[in-house]
């Protein structure tokens, strides 16, 4: 095995002792290693590079120690034997550009190698060429060497993508005043002559203690949630309760969910808008928190809205009597610096906001009412088809408005999660105490709905005499950070009516409220809920009360403007470019004793707060624009009440034999009409016997439901709904999954050696880790010339294999096909699958528990790690809209008529979502989930599928 410990497991230290035989001709020129398209600029991240140091994408030679490919983020293994010219002492030195590492052996062996120099170890050091005494551990200690032997040395070189690459390597005898010189030709030797060799022939490669050393962290705390155990990761493992023993526990009943398109035209590439995403619990933490910074799905970024505010959205700032003037204060100005364009906008998609809806006010608190927040745009936002595609089958309409509310807009149909009631978040700080009279707030403040359902309750008025309210900021969700100062009393300025922000990130420009929310209107455009008309001139320009949708508090609502109030704010929001400017000049003046005064810090305010789920704020559409959040969360409570009914059931079956010990895995398909799918996995205590393993599918049917589907039997209304009316659990008929089923992996490989190998090997280890031999691995080979991979495949330790050759180019889809028509039996599984997938230990399992003959398929959803990560260190994002891994039964695979070959001829990209429109229109469901330990390696596409570089160098294979 080539890998011996599969991908992600520490590589056994196997190093080389004994140097293969020396020729003359090796003399003048030592072996180069390039592992290109790989970041990162020091020697460690080279070494977690998944083919260092056995697979490197090119082997040629060097001439003398001193590189510069003028390339980027590639790693260099420069290895061979250096002959000193005489007897004595010497130096050596490295310099680089980034990171190097020079190691040298007292003899001829790999294995005795020590790092005599090096140039940094994080990265950001280096070195100008010929800098060779920039760092002290650029330079050696005095080495005896002997000029009648020589000594196995090796180079590690790690360069980034910024800066100029180089590497050398100078020597000098110690004695003083010498200058070091760059090693020549006249000094080296090859380790080996490679030029004969394929990239599979990897058994003289020499291992060192340089090639091993630092390249594999010890055990130390996870860097992502995703890489704790979990019992899901070896639940698979556990011995299955008999089948026979589940028969009779539940009613048998009809499926056939309303949102299954059989029949239904599709546009093409319009299946990706049918896909569900069905509900987790417990938590698998695959939401990349880890990568929070790059988490665009839940915290809406917007750094103006950080600078003024923080998480005060979500927060109540607990207040004494004497501070709400000054509150009001700081939030009236704060809001005049709000601008559409500094926030995220998701209407540039074109899809519309969801409906306003009236809600209930809190109560009354000091004689106002506060609103109700907003929810985030992810959670509330619902993809539209393009035009011409029909609406999804199986939507649940629209609830008519209510009587005292005929002349309000109808809201659109939301997605969002309603199952529980959840809190809602707190707005900071209490209403002001009102002014006069006329400036009294509205009983009412429309905000974004949280979930459908919500009504208006009998009476209520529409607000404000000209029609609908402005439409709403979005719901910005943001990190935290330290708040900075924010300045209640600017120096006074002259009134003008637009000024430029220059000091932030970007120019903002200052507006009163009115011009904002005009601006938020024209730029929503078409993307307003229907219904909702956008403000006219005469209402922008207008000075009566009108209530404000944000997401600030009533407090920051703008109000009527009394006589000189204009004015005033003139001065309190000017330009804060000349607000800086007079800062400076003050204070480069020196502070005016009568003027200086710090703000004061209160280290004893307190606060409020609700809590806040964004998971429970998700829909279960195929979000194609967020691919960093995780699975959907099934609340706990609907998990827990399933189980127990289902527990219940089983112990009167058969008489309280199995104790329920956990809850290892729930998972949800809803469907509004009809009822809800589960799939159950728990572990039980046999009475008498060990732990058990219980993986059913349930159905959660909704009472008087009916399923539509003229082929299977209705059971009697009596057996599906309980005394109170209470949906009840059934067995849903012909959605039995096997377990023993074979599972073929089918691969069109060309021209990928390194990358065949790393896939037999951990095709290998999952055999011997599972013990499961019921899959084989179907490679089709399209004339590869860097290896023989025929003899790989018989060389692996694999169950059950075939290996296919076609000739011509590579077809990815003429590949896969060929693989499929080569399996026999209609009744197993095939896996379209890539070549650079790294596989979880459950990978089997979980294939096998979603597809199910005539009425599932799979498409589990794949992480692709970034350049320069490892399954270690996972950095990357969900790809949300590939479906090129699929797992499908070969017959309902020939049913909906296989690949396309004839448009995919010659190229490849779009035939994954042409056969997901064929799949779906043929009545099966596609059930997709995020796979914890399930990645898409990072790698190079030069060289790849044949690809010849253009000055036609020594370049073997990819």
């Amino acid at each position: 095995m080539l890998f011996p410990g599969g991908a992600g497991r520490p590589l056994p230290l196997n190093l080389t002792h004994q140097a293969p035989p020396w020729r003359e001709e090796y003399q003048g020129q030592v072996n180069l290693h390039v592992f290109e398209d790989w970041c990162g600029g020091a020697v460690g991240h080279l070494r977690r590079n998944l083919h260092f140091p056995l697979f490197p994408h090119t082997r040629t030679t060097v001439k003398k120690l001193a590189v510069s490919p003028k390339w980027k983020n590639y790693g260099l293994r420069i290895f061979g034997f250096i002959h000193p010219a005489r007897d004595g002492d010497i130096q050596f030195s490295v310099a680089s550009d980034d990171n190097s590492e020079f190691w040298l052996s007292p003899n001829e062996s790999p294995a005795g190698a020590q790092l005599v120099a090096f140039v940094g170890k994080t990265g950001s050091e280096w070195t100008a060429p010929g800098e060779f005494t920039k760092f002290s551990s650029q330079v050696s200690k005095p080495r005896r060497l002997m000029a009648s032997r020589r000594y196995y040395f090796e180079l590690l070189h790690k360069q980034d993508d910024r800066g100029s690459d180089h590497v050398e390597v100078g020597w000098r005898a110690f004695l003083p005043g010498l200058k070091f010189e760059v090693i020549g030709s006249a000094h080296i030797s090859l380790y080996a002559d490679e030029s004969a060799l394929k990239m599979d022939h990897v058994a003289h490669v020499p291992q060192s203690p340089a090639s091993h050393v630092g390249g594999r962290p010890p055990q130390e705390e996870p860097k992502a949630d995703m890489l704790r155990p979990d019992p899901r990761d070896t639940f698979f493992l556990t011995p299955r309760v008999e089948p026979s023993s589940l028969e009779n526990v539940l009613q048998p009943c009809a499926y056939a969910p309303t949102y299954v398109v059989k029949d239904f035209p599709i546009a093409r590439y319009q299946g990706l808008q049918f896909v569900y995403l069905s509900f987790v619990y417990p938590n698998d933490h695959t939401r990349l928190t880890h990568m929070e910074t790059d988490n665009k799905c839940f915290y809406r970024e917007s750094p103006l809205y950080l600078e003024r505010f923080g998480f005060y959205k979500y927060m109540k700032v607990d207040r004494e009597e004497g501070d709400e003037d000054e509150a009001e204060e700081v939030q009236r100005r704060a809001f005049l610096f709000l601008n559409p364009d500094d926030f995220l906008d998701d209407e540039d998609d074109g899809e519309p906001l969801d409906g306003l809806e009236p809600t209930e006010a809190p109560p009354q608190q000091s004689g106002r009412r506060v609103p109700v927040p907003g929810t985030p745009a992810q959670a509330l936002e619902t993809p539209t088809p393009s035009p011409g595609t029909p609406a999804r089958p199986g939507a649940t309409p629209a609830p008519p408005a209510p009587p005292s509310a005929q002349d309000e807009p109808a809201p659109r149909h939301s997605r969002a999660l309603s199952w529980v009631v959840r809190p809602l978040p707190l707005l900071l700080g209490r209403a002001p105490h009102p002014r006069t009279p006329a400036q009294q707030p509205p009983p009412k403040v429309y905000v974004t709905r949280v979930r459908p359902g919500l009504r208006a309750p009998p009476g209520l008025a529409r607000l404000g005499p000209r029609g609908p309210p402005w439409p709403p900021f979005r719901g910005i969700f943001l990190r935290a950070r330290p708040l900075p100062r924010v300045q209640l009393r600017a120096p006074p300025h002259p009134p003008r009516s637009r000024g430029r922000r220059t000091g932030g990130p970007q120019a903002t420009e200052l507006r009163p409220p009115a011009r904002v929310q005009a601006a938020q209107g024209s730029r929503e455009g078409q993307a307003r809920a229907p219904g909702l008309a956008a403000p006219t001139a005469d209402s922008n320009s207008s000075s009566e009360a009108r209530p404000v949708t944000s997401f600030l508090s009533l407090s920051q609502v703008s109000r009527p403007q009394l006589p000189g109030e204009e004015e005033e704010e003139g001065d309190d929001d000017g330009a804060p470019g000349d607000e800086a400017a007079s800062e400076d000049s003050e204070e480069a003046a020196g502070p005016a004793p009568s003027r200086w005064r710090e703000d004061a810090i209160d280290w004893q305010r307190t606060f409020s707060v609700g809590a806040v789920d964004f998971e429970l704020l998700r829909s279960d559409w195929n979000d194609l624009r967020c691919n960093v959040s995780g699975n959907l969360q099934l609340p706990e409570a609907e998990a827990v009440d399933v189980v127990a009914q289902y527990m219940e059931r089983l112990n009167t079956r058969h008489g309280g034999r199995f104790a329920l010990l956990r809850i290892v895995n729930v998972e949800k398909r809803r469907d509004s009409a009809r009822g809800s799918r589960f799939l159950l996995e728990l572990e039980l205590q046999e009475r008498g016997g060990g732990r058990r393993r219980l993986s059913e599918y349930v159905f959660l049917r909704l009472p008087g439901a009916r399923t539509g589907d003229a082929e299977s039997p209705e059971p009697a209304p009596a057996a599906s709904a309980r005394p109170d009316g209470r949906p009840e659990l059934c067995r849903p008929l012909r959605l039995a999954w096997r377990q023993d089923v074979m599972v073929h992996f089918i691969v069109p490989v060309k021209n990928q050696a390194r990358w065949v190998a790393q896939f037999l090997a951990d095709m290998a280890a999952l055999h011997a880790r599972t013990g499961d031999s019921h899959f084989s691995v179907i490679l089709v080979d399209f004339e590869s010339e860097d290896m023989d991979v025929e003899r790989a495949l018989r060389a692996a330790r694999l169950p059950r294999y075939q290996y296919l050759r076609r000739t011509g180019n590579f077809e990815r889809s003429a590949g896969l096909q060929a693989g499929v028509d080569a399996v026999e039996d209609a009744s197993s599984i095939v896996f379209l699958c890539d070549l650079h997938i790294h596989f979880p230990p459950n990978i089997l399992d979980g294939i096998r528990k979603h597809c199910v003959e005539g009425k599932l398929a799979f498409a589990p959803v794949v992480m692709r790690l970034g350049c320069g990560s490892s399954p270690g260190d996972p950095h990357g994002y969900w790809e949300v809209n590939g479906f090129g891994l699929f797992g499908i039964y070969k017959s309902d695979f020939d049913r909906v008529g296989g690949m396309n070959t004839e448009e995919f001829r010659d190229q490849w990209g779009g035939e994954d979502w042409e056969l997901l429109d064929r799949v779906l229109q043929a009545g099966l469901e596609v059930e997709r989930l995020r796979l914890r330990h399930f990645y898409h390696h990072y790698h190079s596409k030069r060289g790849m599928w044949g690809a010849r570089s253009r000055k036609g160098s020594r370049r073997e294979g990819a």
